[in-house]
């Protein structure tokens, strides 16, 4: 009786300690007045098509990025100096917010649809894995995998990223999986994958 109270002790502390780390969402709408000149209020940026979509995006994949961005792990002119200043707290509270939002979803080029859909759930000519093996049938990603949610995502946007890992200007993805993948498409199979994508849901 005593080691099973123990144990609901434990739990109940570790459920209480998860609750506390969570973020705040209504305190990241607050926070995220800075954020909406290029994600918009509510994380769809629409402005310029290569800030990326924040709105239904992993909690903890914005906080990967954003501590990334504050470590220089990945870097970018624009959102270093905006992450530099965020406490931990801060993070949490604005990946929270985002994440509850809903992401609004383009369409994709008709010319492009066939090949990217090819290259997304089947993989590319020169052996690229399946888009779908991390990041699902509709693009949904994976939370606890910390695989992103590519959904509706500007097209503009997930060519600029491909390309970035292709040639190593970033490099903050897990065991170079992201780099690997990239470095075996070509700028067609990109360019199709990234209108598909955009129109996926």
């Amino acid at each position: 009786m005593k080691k099973a109270l123990l144990i609901a002790s434990f739990v109940a502390m570790a459920v209480s300690g998860v609750a506390q780390a969570a973020g705040d969402a209504a305190a990241g709408k607050t926070k995220s007045a800075a954020c909406a000149a290029c994600h918009g209020a509510d994380g769809n940026s629409g402005v310029n098509p290569l800030w990326p979509k924040l709105a239904g995006q992993h909690p903890k994949y914005i906080m990967k990025q954003l501590h990334d961005f504050k470590a220089t792990k990945r870097k970018d002119a624009t959102m270093a100096p905006m992450a530099a200043p965020l406490k931990d707290q801060d993070i949490e509270d604005l990946a929270a917010y985002f994440s509850s939002q809903t992401r609004t979803v383009g369409e994709a080029a008709a010319d492009k649809v066939a090949l990217g859909q090819k290259t997304y759930r089947g993989g590319s000519s020169n052996g690229a894995p399946a888009c779908s093996g991390c990041h699902g049938p509709a693009g949904g990603g994976n939370g606890a995998a910390n695989f992103p949610s590519i959904s509706g995502q500007s097209a503009a946007y997930v060519a600029k990223q491909l390309k970035a890992f292709r040639s190593g200007e970033r490099a903050n993805d897990m065991n170079g999986m992201m780099a690997g993948v990239a470095a075996k498409l070509t700028d067609k199979e990109i360019d199709a994958l990234s209108q598909y994508v955009q129109g996926l849901h």
